[in-house]
C-alpha cells in the first residue's frame, strides 16, 4: 500500500440512514454535497437508492450532474445554492431541481426554464439563504407554478434546548401555512428534535456518517495510513518540526504517509491516536503535510499501516482534538486518499 486507504462502509450508512428514518413518519431524503462529504457521493447514493432513498441533495448544479450520471434517471436530485446564472443547460440536461433563494433566483428559472420543476427555500431567520417573509408573501399572490416542495434550514439544531429552535419552528409554519405542496425543514439535528419539526419529508447529511449529532449511528468510514519508515529514538532526542516532542524513554518511532494536506489538521496533533487493531499509539511531534510520526514502542511488531479513523476514533474525536466540527473532518478527507467501498447492499 502506497496511499492512504479510506474505507466507506456502504452497509453502515445505509443502515443510519434507515435508523433516522425509522424516527419518523414521512418520507427520508439523503444530502451527498461535497462529494457526500468526502466519502463518493455516486457509491453511497446509490447504496442510499437501493436502501429507498428516492430525493437526493447536492450543493451545486455540477455535483447534480455527476449525481445523475451515476443514479441514472429516475430519482429527484436537488440543488440547494438554487439557479445560478449559466446554470440552466446543466439542469435541463440532467433533470436536477434548483431549490431557489431569491426573487432573483425565481425570476432567472422562470425566464430560463418556464416548465421546469423548482422548489423554494424560505429564510426562517438563519439569514444565510431562502426567501425573506416579505418576498414569499409577495411571491404567493402572483399567478406561478407550484414549487415541487417549500423547505427551510435550522441554525441551532444540534443544540436542542436552544431557543431558536421553536422560533424557526413557529415561523415556517407560519409562513407555510396553506401551501399545498410537501414541506422539508429538518437535516440531522431537526430529526432528532422529534416529529414536530419533521413534516413531510427530512434531509439527513452528517448522520448519515454516524457523527455527532447522530452520535448512536454506526461508524461509516476507516482510514489507514501506510507506514513508511519505523525509527529508533534514544531518550533526549526530538522528533518533527521545532523539536516539539522528546523522547523521555528509548521509543520506536513510525512515520505514517499523510499530514495537513490530506485533511489532517496540525491543530489534533497533540492528542491524537493512531490504531494498530485494538491497540492504541499516540501522534509525537507536529503533523507536517505529508508525514505525521507516531510512537509505536509499546507494540510487538509494527503492521504496515495504522488507523487515523475506526470504531474506536471517529471523525468527531479528530474534530474535537483540532477544536472544529466533524463536517469538516470528514469534507476535508484527502484527493490523495484510495477509496475503497464494502459492505455493498
Amino acid at each position: 500500500m502506497t496511499a492512504p486507504v479510506l474505507t466507506v462502509d456502504l452497509s453502515a450508512m445505509a443502515a443510519n440512514w434507515a435508523a433516522l428514518d425509522a424516527m419518523t413518519n414521512c418520507e427520508t431524503a439523503a444530502v451527498v454535497k461535497a462529494d457526500a462529504y468526502g466519502c463518493g457521493a455516486g457509491p453511497v447514493a446509490r447504496a442510499l437508492a437501493l436502501k429507498g432513498a428516492r430525493r437526493f441533495f447536492v450543493a451545486l448544479a455540477e455535483e447534480g450532474v455527476a449525481l445523475r450520471a451515476a443514479l441514472g434517471e429516475g430519482p429527484e436530485i436537488n440543488v440547494l445554492g438554487g439557479h445560478m446564472e449559466g446554470d440552466g443547460r446543466r439542469i435541463a440536461s440532467a433533470s436536477l431541481t434548483p431549490v431557489l433563494n431569491s426573487l432573483d433566483q425565481v425570476l432567472r428559472h422562470l425566464e430560463a426554464l418556464p416548465d421546469h420543476p423548482f422548489a423554494i427555500q424560505l429564510d426562517t431567520g438563519m439569514n444565510r439563504l431562502g426567501l425573506e417573509p416579505a418576498d414569499w408573501a409577495g411571491l404567493r399572490q402572483i399567478e406561478m407554478p407550484k414549487p415541487r416542495f417549500v423547505m427551510s434550514h435550522l441554525a441551532c439544531a444540534d443544540d436542542p434546548g436552544h431557543v431558536m429552535n421553536a422560533r424557526q419552528l413557529k415561523v415556517f409554519k407560519e409562513m407555510t401555512a396553506g401551501v399545498d405542496v410537501p414541506r422539508s425543514l429538518s437535516a440531522t439535528g431537526g430529526i432528532l428534535l422529534g416529529r414536530d419539526y419533521h413534516f413531510d419529508f427530512t434531509r439527513p447529511g452528517i448522520g448519515l456518517h454516524g457523527a455527532d449529532p447522530f452520535t448512536e449511528g454506526q461508524a461509516a468510514v476507516q482510514l489507514a495510513l501506510p507506514v513508511i519508515q519505523v525509527r529508533d529514538v534514544a531518550v533526549g532526542e526530538t522528533v518533527g518540526y521545532s523539536n516539539t516532542w522528546t523522547a523521555k524513554r528509548p521509543s520506536r518511532i513510525a512515520t505514517v504517509a499523510a499530514g495537513y494536506a490530506d485533511g489532517l489538521h496540525r491543530a489534533m496533533g497533540a492528542k491524537t491516536l493512531l490504531f494498530a487493531g485494538e491497540r492504541a499509539c499516540p501522534v509525537v511531534g507536529r503533523i507536517s503535510m505529508d508525514l505525521i510520526t507516531v510512537d509505536v514502542t509499546d507494540l510487538a511488531e509494527v503492521p504496515p499501516a495504522l488507523d487515523i479513523l475506526n470504531r474506536h476514533q471517529r471523525a468527531d474525536h479528530l474534530a474535537a482534538n483540532a477544536g472544529t466540527i466533524g463536517y469538516e473532518i470528514l469534507t476535508s478527507l484527502g484527493a490523495r486518499y484510495e477509496r475503497r467501498y464494502e459492505g455493498g447492499i
